[in-house]
């Protein structure tokens, strides 16, 4: 690597050297780094300065929220070319690829089916024990995953946020949406 300013030479020698010269003075930490420290005390303080101006979330460090802006602007830097797939972070496009490898990382200890994400089988774990952590407070109706959960509350809201690019309907599932969009194509799925 090679280095502007004898000042960042020196400080990226810390990072091998394992020498921490910052003390944090509210718990044992150290860091090598002055920025690290910096980020640390703000855990303590809560101090957040980098706020989203569109939806008033802050962060402790600018490049948080940068990875924030991605939500508001869409943008989608991470891309994996074999399927033409793009994602606005990184980890999202790792736990894409595992689809492709077809590697099952997370095996049930109940059962001997094995998952490619943590969350798969997190959730698949609630079909032995039959719980279900997500209650809708408006009918006491539960669930055992957080996007049943949303589904139904749209029953409530009434909010329909699939429309049709072709025409102004609107719908509440994708589904519904899927089959629609076949009355504009004339295709009839099942002959």
């Amino acid at each position: 690597m090679a280095f502007s300013q004898r000042t960042t030479l020196i400080s990226h020698h810390r990072t091998h050297s394992g020498k921490k010269s910052y003390q944090c003075c509210q718990c044992d930490q150290a860091f090598s780094l002055t920025i690290s420290i910096i980020y640390h005390m703000r855990t303590h303080t809560e101090e957040k300065p980098y706020q989203c101006r569109q939806c008033e979330k802050a962060f402790l460090q600018n490049s948080d929220l940068i990875k924030h802006m991605r939500i508001h602007t869409r943008e989608k830097t991470c891309q994996y070319n074999l399927c033409d797939k793009a994602f606005s972070m990184n980890c999202y496009l790792i736990k894409h690829l595992r689809t492709h490898t077809e590697e099952k990382t997370y095996q049930c200890r109940q059962c001997d089916k094995a998952f490619s994400l943590k969350t798969y089988l997190i959730s698949h774990h609630r079909t032995h024990t039959r719980q279900k952590p997500y209650q809708c407070y408006q009918c006491d109706q539960a669930f055992s995953q957080n996007n049943s959960l949303i589904k139904h509350m749209r029953t409530h809201t009434g909010e329909k946020p699939f429309q049709c690019s072709l025409c102004v309907k609107t719908f509440s599932k994708n589904s519904d949406l899927i089959t629609h969009l076949r009355t504009h194509t004339g295709e009839k799925p099942y002959q």
